[in-house]
């Protein structure tokens, strides 16, 4: 959803993939998984949304949330609303980067609709999800997406881990035509979420 909102404001012209975002100290803080960033220096947008997809980095994923809406909580806010109007009815947001929270609640089946919808409503964005390794600062960052390269037809969409809920995958792929979306939670280890999917 932190990702969705973003494209929403590329489309809507009030955001630029070449707009540089300052770091707080709140972003910067962040837990790892984590592009490391300092405090009071900028990134540009572009490399906040490559290392969210590639590397699920927190502190890019507040960086994004402080400079749309303000403050983090005030995004989640946001995120909660639109995940609310796109029908993710048992959804809600209490920070941009997924990290442990009580209320970040969501379902499977929520999760696919979003799948659906980032799609649907931002086509020419959706492109970034099958970056398959991106360099920043030096350092690449493969994406933890493996199905990537070894399902024929996929195209993205995102893993997740924390210790409450395991490992996670929302994707989607092409094959004659016909686009599946599917979302995996709760596996026991990477190699048996992937499996699973």
């Amino acid at each position: 959803m932190t990702l969705y909102l973003t494209f929403q404001g590329m489309e809507q012209g009030k955001l630029s993939r070449v707009q540089r975002f300052p770091v707080s100290e709140h972003a910067a803080s962040q837990e790892p998984s984590k592009l490391g960033l300092k405090p009071g220096e900028t990134v540009a947008l572009k490399d906040l949304i490559f290392s969210i997809i590639t590397h699920s980095a927190y502190d890019a994923a507040v960086v994004v949330s402080e400079n749309i809406a303000g403050s983090e909580q005030a995004f989640a806010k946001r995120m909660t609303s639109e995940a609310h109007a796109l029908g993710m009815l048992n959804t809600n947001f209490a920070d941009a980067s997924g990290l442990p929270n009580p209320n970040n609640v969501t379902t499977a089946r929520d999760l696919a609709i979003l799948a659906r919808a980032l799609h649907r409503d931002f086509p020419m964005e959706y492109g970034w999800f099958s970056t398959e390794e991106y360099n920043f600062n030096g350092v690449s960052y493969a994406n933890h997406n493996h199905l990537m390269h070894a399902f024929a037809g996929m195209d993205g969409i995102k893993t997740g881990y924390i210790h409450a809920s395991g490992f996670n995958r929302a994707a989607a792929a092409v094959r004659n035509g016909r686009r599946l979306v599917a979302v995996v939670r709760g596996g026991t280890s990477a190699p048996a979420r992937d499996a699973r999917m």
